[in-house]
Order: structure tokens, then sequence, then C-alpha cells
């Protein structure tokens, strides 16, 4: 019988093929966590579904939950990555709230389960979740900022975000999402009123009508 590196475990001499590894460990639990949610998936699972061992996944990982904020960090970076990539500059200021927003909600759409998972186990975690909770905030408040620092939200006097409306907005986004998925409703649904509250609240300090 032929083996693979995996079967063999091999302990990783590259980053390369550590990196491998890594990812598979992170595809498996993201898939675990698609069917039967975080709170269910065991490592086990996760090394069943990577093909691998315990002993890889603890060369990469300490438990269960440190390879779960590694996922959500990875995750949450792309959303991003994806949500400032989306929106112009040049458009129209609620034009552009529109293109956080859309984008927003079709990365969360892409990975449902994940994005639910985020919202609801993060905070029953332990130190580290949490950490990462308070980091992610910030990135997305961030984000936010920079997002509405362009010449449009300035002449409607949207810009500068206070951080306490920053977190208002997208506290309130991800609960939309998170409500929305668990009753089973589609995202797409709601995403013009996510649109409209996002520009009123944005609206709410400015001069814009």
């Amino acid at each position: 019988m032929t083996t693979t590196p995996d079967e063999r475990d091999v302990p990783a001499t590259s980053t390369d093929f550590a990196n491998s590894f890594r990812e598979r460990l992170l595809d498996a639990l993201a898939a675990a966590i698609a069917a039967d949610g975080y709170r269910h998936t065991t490592v086990a699972e996760i090394v069943r579904r990577a093909r691998t061992s315990r002993r890889t996944f603890y060369q990469h990982f300490a438990d269960k939950e440190a390879c779960f904020v590694a996922l959500l960090n990875n995750a949450n970076t792309d959303m991003i990555d994806q949500i400032s990539a989306a929106v112009d500059p040049c458009a129209p200021w609620r034009t552009q709230v529109a293109q956080a927003v859309h984008a927003w909600i079709a990365t969360a759409q892409a990975a449902p389960a994940l994005t639910l998972s985020w919202i609801r186990d993060v905070p029953a975690l332990g130190s580290g979740a949490r950490e990462l909770q308070r980091d992610m905030m910030d990135r997305f408040v961030t984000m936010l900022q920079k997002l509405a620092d362009t010449e449009e939200a300035r002449a409607a006097g949207i810009s500068p975000v206070p951080r306490p409306l920053a977190i208002m907005l997208l506290g309130g986004l991800r609960e939309l999402m998170a409500s929305t998925a668990e009753d089973g409703g589609d995202l797409d649904d709601v995403s013009e009123i996510a649109v409209r509250t996002a520009i009123s609240l944005l609206r709410s300090q400015g001069t814009a009508l």
C-alpha cells in the first residue's frame, strides 16, 4: 500500500509543506462547522476531514479553539479585503455605502455557517477568541473609517466617522445577518434595509439630506 505524507505524518521541514497542512486543517474545520456547527466539531473530526493525524494537528494548533481563531482571522481578513475592493471612492457616497454593504452580505453568504459561528460562538470562548473579537472589531472600524474618508463623504459631512457610531453600525449589521441566517432567511432579502439603515446612521451626524 502506498502511503501519503499525511499518513506517514512526516514532520514539516519547509514553510510550504507546513502551510499546506495548516490550510488543510483550516479548510477541514470550516467544512465541519458547515456540517455540524462549531460546538459539535471535534479535533478527531477535523483531522478526519483533513486526512491527517492528531499529531499533525497539534504541530500547528494548541487546541480546537486556536484552530477556530486562525480560521476566523483568515475569513475576516478576506472579508475586509473584499469589502474594501468593492467600493468605488469616486462614486456618490450613498452608492459607496451600498457597495460596502452588498459586498459584506455577499462574503457572509459565501460561508453562512462560519459567519453565524463567528457571531454566536466566539463570545462564549476563551481569552484568545475574545482578543480576536476585539481586534476584528477594531479592524472593521478602521475599514469603515477609511472607506468614509472620501471627497464625497466629507462633502456630505459624514466623515470622519466616530468610533462609537462605527461600532453601532457594524454591530447592528452583524446581528441582522445572524438573526436572518438563524431564521433560515436569505441575506439578500435584508440587503436593502441594511443599506438604508447604514445610510441613515451615517447621515445622522452630517448635513446630507
